[in-house]
């Protein structure tokens, strides 16, 4: 997505149609972080064992933090944050293999038979890989809404690391796993070489942004 800024509306919010595209990247990898937590939670790696429902239902304290993060670190309106609910991450559905293989790109393969995509060992690959480039996109999706509505590095570095605390704990609920400094190492490498390259035709406020950020996020993390 391209970076750029545009007028505020009067309260200092982001119009809807250039907030909207913002608040889905955002969305998006946390649906899929939501999804491989459930899968993750059961234990079996049985893709009929998953209940989405049941896992957010002890989590809605962490779900409303991670929203109320989201809304203050990208300004976003109300309008914006209902896109949540459409998408339908936050609410009980089925987890298909399908979704796993989306959120992992592909990266395991394609098996033949495509049936074998829910052998458990598949499934479990599949969630970890989709673990670490969801967990990824997000923070750079997180720090793209931010800059382009106009959230310093100061103000808003903190709440990013706090929604990488919580969101790392959905992803891998019950265990030590990806630790938010993991993320923000990751999402590092993978995104900013791009960016930063004399030849990105990013804008030099945003190069200059992406850059305040790692370091602060380097501190904080």
């Amino acid at each position: 997505m391209a970076l750029t800024r545009g007028p505020a509306c009067d309260d200092g919010r982001v119009p809807p149609t250039r907030a909207e595209p913002l608040a889905r990247a955002i969305f998006a990898a946390l649906g899929g972080v939501v999804e491989i937590g459930a899968v993750r939670a059961t234990g079996t790696w049985l893709l009929p064992d998953v209940s989405v429902g049941a896992f957010l239902e002890p989590r809605q304290d962490d779900l409303r933090r991670l929203l109320d993060g989201v809304r203050v670190v990208g300004r976003f309106s109300g309008e914006v944050m209902v896109v949540a609910d459409e998408l339908g991450y936050f609410r009980d559905h089925d987890v298909p293999a399908a979704s796993l293989l989306l959120w992992s790109e592909g990266i395991a393969g394609l098996p033949d038979p495509v049936e074998r995509l829910e052998e458990p060992e598949l499934v479990r690959r599949m969630c970890r890989i989709g673990a670490d480039l969801q967990l990824t996109r997000l923070l750079q999706a997180l720090v793209t809404a931010a800059l382009a509505t106009g959230t310093e590095p100061g103000e808003g570095a903190a709440g990013i690391a706090e929604i990488l605390r919580v969101v790392c704990g959905l992803a891998e609920p019950g265990r030590a796993g990806t630790a938010p400094a993991d993320v923000h190492r990751m999402w590092r490498v993978a995104h900013l070489p791009a960016i930063l390259h004399p030849a990105s035709d990013a804008p030099e406020w945003g190069k200059a942004g992406y850059r305040a950020y790692d370091a602060e996020l380097e501190r904080l993390l």
